[in-house]
């Protein structure tokens, strides 16, 4: 812990919130566990029931329930598969990819632990929220055509060998965060992460029937905007809660995600507005996420005025995503998880690496890192990130093909998921 401390250049473990864990003092703080439970429950709130609503009102009524089915689902899955290893092997010590066996099914773990200045009881539960969002993003990408007996494979496969490792390689003292790279709450664990596994899969199962021929919708954009309310709330608990403690970096970081995403906003809606002729909710609600994922691995980094220019940039960014990137790769990707959560936690990425200079209002490098090496490492851990989670997502979704099939038959897909996957409907016929 001291060694990476010093290598980093950070006087607060807020600054690390994942490796707080090598210097826990003897019993925790009640304030700051208070504050970790309620960042918590937030989180969790962003997947239950904020991204379940975001998704299921971008898609099609007949398939809807399958949506929120899945995310529920794949919630509960990760869930238990976390506290049987995953815990462990993401946070305990291990080498440069993964921790070890210590922690499974939390054996060893007593109940006054504690990890920083809460318990470590929190820690488990805190990092398993951002465990079950991931997951929960990559769905968007597959929505209205795969099986959701696939889906589940996927997700074992996935979270093992793909979530596990990066997580350890970011925030437990792995790989890239022995290389000094800055990721303050999920830019590469989370955004990028679910982002790539989400386009490899949109290509691997195809493109919905009727793609390019007929018009594809969102069925509620009402829905859309109480799911984009949900994750705004949740977010703070997601990245103030990624200081681990109740600090002036859970401050900082709280203000930057209100700054970036109202930045965010206004430049997609204007951005659309300009290009298109008219400022869409959607687009409002697409900014908020855009801004979100952007400052998600800066905001503890970076100044207020740092934060506002990578708002505004990653409102443009998505904007360009989800439109020109989207013609470009010839992707069916319906909830633009690519377009948003992949381009703009690769901007977020690498401007940490920027913004975080003192010179520019940041909290500054460690002793003798120049800009440039910064933004080089920010670059290689965004590389590694989708490298890997790229050839884990084919290797999963390829086993999945091969147990049950990726793709359910076409008759069932016009029909719609719900009916014929699920035995629902979600709004009277």
């Amino acid at each position: 812990m001291n060694k990476v401390m010093t290598k980093l250049g950070l006087t607060s473990l807020a600054l690390l919130p994942s490796l707080a864990i090598a210097a826990a003092p003897a019993v925790a703080d009640k304030a700051d566990n208070a504050f970790m439970m309620i960042c918590t429950a937030l989180v969790l709130f962003m997947s239950i029931p904020g991204i379940a609503l975001f998704y299921g009102g971008l898609i099609r009524g007949k398939n809807v329930l399958s949506m929120l089915t899945q995310v529920a689902v794949t919630f509960s899955l990760v869930c238990v598969l976390w506290v049987i290893y995953g815990y462990s092997l993401a946070f305990s010590e291990g080498n440069a990819f993964f921790g070890n066996f210590q922690w499974a099914m939390l054996k060893n773990i007593e109940l006054k632990a504690v990890m920083g200045s809460f318990y470590q009881y929190i820690h488990v539960a805190f990092q398993a929220s951002f465990a079950c969002i991931t997951v929960g993003l990559i769905v968007g990408a597959l929505a209205e055509r795969i099986r959701f007996s696939a889906v589940l494979i996927f997700v074992v496969v996935w979270l093992t060998l793909a979530y596990l490792p990066i997580a350890h390689m970011v925030w437990a003292g792995g790989l890239l965060a022995q290389d000094g790279a800055l990721d303050f709450a999920g830019g590469t664990v989370v955004h990028i992460n679910a982002a790539v596994a989400g386009l490899v899969g949109a290509y691997l199962v195809g493109k919905r029937a009727g793609f390019g021929k007929e018009a594809f919708k969102p069925h509620n954009l009402p829905m859309v905007f109480l799911g984009t309310a949900i994750l705004y709330v949740g977010w703070f608990g997601f990245n103030a809660g990624s200081a681990s403690s109740a600090n002036e970096i859970a401050a900082l970081a709280f203000l930057n995600t209100v700054v970036a995403t109202a930045g965010a906003v206004l430049s997609w809606v204007f951005g659309e507005w300009a290009v298109r002729g008219k400022p869409s909710l959607l687009g409002a609600c697409s900014g908020f996420i855009a801004g979100l994922v952007a400052i998600t691995p800066a905001c503890g980094y970076v100044g207020v005025g740092g934060a506002l220019i990578i708002g505004l940039a990653g409102g443009l960014a998505g904007l360009w995503g989800v439109t020109t990137l989207k013609r470009w790769l010839r992707v069916d990707d319906p909830c633009d998880v690519f377009g948003v959560h992949g381009v703009c936690g690769i901007l977020g990425c690498i401007l940490t690496g920027v913004f975080a200079s003192s010179s520019l209002g940041g909290v500054g490098y460690a002793e003798g890192v120049t800009m440039g090496h910064q933004v080089w490492v920010q670059l290689f851990s965004v590389g590694v990130t989708i490298v890997w989670t790229a050839v884990v997502a084919f290797i999963g979704f390829k086993l999945a093909d091969m147990i049950v099939g990726l793709r359910v038959p076409e008759d069932q897909e016009r029909e719609g998921l719900d009916v014929n996957s699920h035995g629902e409907n979600a709004y009277n016929q």
